[in-house]
């Protein structure tokens, strides 16, 4: 790895804010992160002020000036979130769109009906995958969560042989292939190719979803055995609805930002001419925000007006979609400007220095730095965020697929072992009716069990590309 100038670290920044030397930075990183730790599991502070906060104590502790600690954090927040803000919200109307049509559940019943027996596990993980792709994981989690309970109740099937798949489907999904605010963020951080990142994130996730899924669930069936909760049985969210989305249609537009992107990547790959005319069109069709804009214009009539939506109704479902992302965007943001700090006071440079005589390859220190930072604050988005701002410095000299797949071992690191510090746990636990011993048997392995076989995948796919 060679050494990497400061300009290079980030645009705007000439030179480090602070002339600390490297033991020095070293402390200030660890008591950043501690600050951001203990404030979210101390004292329950939002994910925001903490980053907010320890943003701060980041620059004050490397001795940078207040002034410009503001600014770094500043610019690094309206950066990230000029960068994916709109993405997130593209994708947070298309989820809606989605789940108050009723596509959802007519991608579920149409699955459903032609599964059954031992196929019914296989077939939550393509119902929770295909639905989890511009849905957040708390989303889609209301979402199948009455979908599971009905199955498993109706069929008399084991409730772990049915939720694991599905819980897998979407925190793969979750953790390794965009829109989804992580692997965005880490994507504009290491700037890495988003259509590349995509492809790559999909060849990890079939074979891990599938090993941490339907094959996971056997044993955890075994290991907790537990009766579908009926208080937990919720109503369905478009049993109100006359008439719903037809299934090719649904698919179609939950698929078409997928498709949209990867054509821009595999033409990148193959005609490799920005003068092309072909290479010129896919490179705006298959932007992110052109795609997912598709999706969106595409939804309003295959989901929202099949779905029998007025004009009002249809803004009216944009609009709500909106609201519920606004913590999410600030965590986003504030994640952003914590980066911008460690790039300021000079902590890429002091990484490379540090790396050059590490036999750690990089994919794997970037898997550990998520690892730690998951296990202390127990957000994937904060570990995905925080990881991917201290190994962006090791993706100078990396080609463009290694780039991707840097974005893909932080993103596999922040799923590691949910615990009770996660949000997520406490979720699964109640709607499953499971105590905590129950949960981290099933949930914190599960989550696990991701973390390292996607890991595994993302390494054997670095010798080969």
């Amino acid at each position: 790895m060679t050494s990497l100038s400061v300009e290079t670290l980030a645009a705007g920044a000439v030179e480090p804010i602070t002339s600390a030397g490297n033991g020095q930075l070293g402390i200030a990183v660890l008591a950043g992160i501690a600050v951001i730790v203990l404030l979210i599991t101390k004292f329950k502070l939002h994910a925001f002020l903490a980053l907010t906060i320890g943003s701060l104590a980041l620059g004050a502790f490397a001795g940078a000036p207040l002034d410009k600690a503001i600014t770094s954090f500043s610019t690094g927040l309206g950066n990230t979130v000029a960068g994916v803000g709109v993405l997130i919200a593209l994708g947070a109307i298309l989820g809606k769109l989605l789940a108050d049509s009723g596509g959802a559940d007519q991608i579920v019943d149409t699955i459903l009906a032609k599964a059954s027996g031992r196929v019914m596990p296989w077939a939550m993980v393509l119902i929770a995958s295909i639905i989890g792709l511009p849905l957040f994981f708390e989303v889609g989690i209301v979402l199948l969560i009455p979908v599971v309970l009905l199955v498993a109740k109706r069929g008399d099937y084991s409730l772990m042989r049915i939720g694991i798949p599905a819980l897998a489907g979407l925190s793969v999904m979750h953790g390794l292939i965009p829109p989804h605010p992580g692997p965005l963020v880490a994507i504009d951080a290491i700037d890495a190719n988003l259509g590349l990142t995509l492809g790559l994130g999909v060849l990890v996730a079939i074979p891990t979803v599938i090993i941490a899924g339907p094959v996971f669930s056997k044993y955890a069936a075994r290991w907790v055995d537990v009766p579908v909760p009926e208080k937990m049985v919720l109503q369905r969210p478009s049993e109100d609805l006359e008439r719903r989305p037809g299934f090719g249609a649904t698919v179609a537009t939950v698929m078409l930002p997928v498709v949209l992107m990867l054509a821009k990547a595999l033409v990148d790959i193959v005609v490799d001419n920005p003068e092309n005319a072909v290479q010129r069109v896919t490179d705006v069709i298959g932007s992110p925000l052109i795609a997912l804009l598709a999706a969106v214009l595409v939804g309003l009539f295959t989901l929202g007006r099949a779905a029998g939506f007025t004009k009002e109704r249809l803004s009216s479902t944009v609009e709500k979609s909106l609201a519920p992302i606004a913590g999410v965007l600030m965590i986003v943001g504030a994640g952003g400007g914590f980066k911008q700090t460690l790039i300021d006071v000079g902590v890429g440079q002091m990484i490379l220095d540090f790396s050059a005589d590490w036999a750690i390859p990089t994919l794997l220190l970037a898997w550990l730095i998520a690892v730690a930072i998951r296990l202390a604050t127990g957000s994937a988005t904060v570990a995905t965020i925080s990881a991917a701002g201290l190994v962006a410095p090791l993706a100078a000299d990396m080609s463009a697929s290694h780039a991707a797949l840097l974005v893909l071992a932080v993103g596999a690191g922040s799923l590691f072992f949910s615990h009770v510090n996660d949000a997520g746990f406490w979720l699964v636990k109640e709607y499953f009716g499971m105590d905590v011993g129950q949960t981290i048997k099933t949930w914190s392995v599960m989550e696990t069990i991701i973390s390292v076989v996607s890991l595994g995948f993302v390494l054997l796919l670095s010798l080969v590309l």
